[in-house]
């Protein structure tokens, strides 16, 4: 079958659920015989609401099923949360780089998240657990600014009782009925029973959080090289057409959006690019 990148297959979406305020995720199923090549993790999709506009967002992935997480943050997500099951959307892709799963195989992963941004990294974690023994240690941090904040929270707590995955979740500010830890994620970084010498870091979250982050991941002995972010920019095409990603001398949709991190150290301290 032939697929083609510009042009949107419909999809039916068989399930809404509410994540956190302003945060929803979208499960599908194609309504015809063409669904999408199968993505892989840190991959995102097209999404298209119709009549409104089109939307990059990362595939968060579901037992059964396509779905994406999506923070309500301009016109067309702002549609996509009014939708409900039984409407239709359009997706095409996957598109981007995805993350390094292969290369961290031997060693211990270690994945860092700051908000949505374990969304695009949820996938990673299920294959890091699906594939168990091909790692040493698998390793989530987790930070969030309020405990209402946090994402998929039955399955976090699925994570967190296991004995084979080291789990630490961290809000900037809680009430009296939060019971863990309060700071900023990069707090974890110096606990975290990990082995910089055998260590691949795969990071996600607002660009400030990332940066501070990759920093700590390498004072703490992480080879520069084995720190990876997935970074987000508003992308219209996906195939390096338009240029509307551009970042710095790098195209999102093409050589992104998962960077080593020497790729983008610089250019993620340029202020407003």
């Amino acid at each position: 079958m032939t697929f083609d990148p510009l042009r949107p297959v419909v999809f039916e979406i068989i399930d809404v659920i509410v994540e956190a305020p302003g945060v929803f995720t979208h499960i599908y199923r194609p309504t015809g015989r063409q669904g999408l090549a199968p993505s892989r993790p840190g991959q995102f999709n097209m999404v298209t609401a119709f009549g409104v506009g089109e939307v990059p967002i990362s595939v968060s992935g579901h037992p059964a099923a396509l779905a994406h997480t999506v923070r309500v943050a301009g016109s067309v997500t702002r549609a996509m949360s009014k939708l409900r099951v039984g409407e239709r959307v359009g997706l095409r892709g996957p598109f981007g780089v995805p993350w390094p799963l292969e290369q961290a195989q031997g060693g211990d992963l270690v994945i860092v998240a700051g908000g949505i941004g374990l969304a695009p990294l949820r996938s990673a974690v299920r294959h890091g657990l699906a594939n168990r023994a091909e790692y040493r240690r698998l390793i989530l941090l987790y930070g969030a600014r309020s405990p209402t904040d946090l994402l998929y929270a039955d399955e976090l707590a699925e994570w967190r009782a296991r004995f084979d995955f080291e789990v630490a979740v961290t809000v900037d500010r809680a009430g009296s009925d939060w019971h863990g830890e309060v700071g900023m994620v990069t707090n974890l970084i110096q606990r975290a029973g990990f082995d910089p010498a055998t260590s691949t870091a795969l990071v996600c979250g607002p660009e400030a959080m990332m940066r501070f982050v990759a920093q700590s991941l390498v004072d703490r002995g992480i080879s520069e090289e084995r720190v990876f972010l997935s970074v987000e920019r508003n992308m219209k095409c996906a195939v390096g057409w338009c240029g509307h990603c551009q970042f710095g001398p790098e195209f999102v949709c093409r050589t992104g959006p998962v960077f080593p991190y020497p790729r983008v150290a610089d250019l993620l301290a340029v202020k407003e690019l």
